[in-house]
């Protein structure tokens, strides 16, 4: 049975994410994603949580409690300053990243990710990514600055390095209203 865009990205990070290490949720969004890879992690795992927005961080915190995840760190900040928020030892590296692009579900759709701020954070993601690590993006582009967004990412994430990471873009052909899609680039 084929799985949803999302399912998919989960059982793309399953694959490349284990105990103990540390991973990223770059758009916490309602906190679904920061739940699922603080359970991947596990209690001794470190997730960064990032969003732009406080009524993120408020709804991915809620979210934490109820699932009691003690192990993530939520940062009201661009996804874009991720570099500044990781240990200044240059061993720590990164297992995995999700991004779900566009706008915060039930919230101002106004505030929206934006292709150049989404391409600094995967750049700076990408020179801490483990062997085999993997970021994953769901691009939400049926909105106002979606599509431009999509094409900035589609553009520079297809020039990556063939002999240094694999690019993946899985999507739906036959759904309607510009169904998302998803890219996975890992480190080889």
């Amino acid at each position: 049975m084929l799985q949803g865009i999302l399912n998919y990205a989960h059982e793309l990070l399953k694959e490349c994410v284990h105990p103990n290490e540390t991973v990223i949720d770059a758009t916490c969004g309602n906190g679904n994603d920061t739940v699922f890879l603080s359970k991947l992690v596990g209690e001794h795992g470190l997730v960064l949580g990032f969003d732009i927005q406080e009524q993120a961080i408020n709804n991915t915190k809620q979210k934490l409690k109820e699932n009691n995840c003690d192990n993530v760190k939520l940062i009201l900040d661009s996804h874009a300053n991720a570099d500044t928020y990781l240990s200044t030892d240059t061993e720590q590296s990164i297992a995995g990243a999700i991004f779900n692009l566009g706008y915060l579900p039930k919230s101002d759709k106004s505030i929206i990710t934006q292709g150049h701020t989404t391409m600094t954070a995967i750049n700076k993601i990408l020179q801490r990514l483990k062997e085999n690590g993997i970021i994953v993006l769901v691009i939400y582009h049926g909105h106002p600055g979606g599509k431009e967004e999509k094409d900035i990412i589609l553009d520079k994430v297809s020039k990556l390095d063939q002999k240094k990471y694999t690019v993946l873009k899985h999507e739906f052909l036959n759904q309607a209203n510009t169904p998302p899609f998803l890219v996975a680039i890992q480190k080889r």
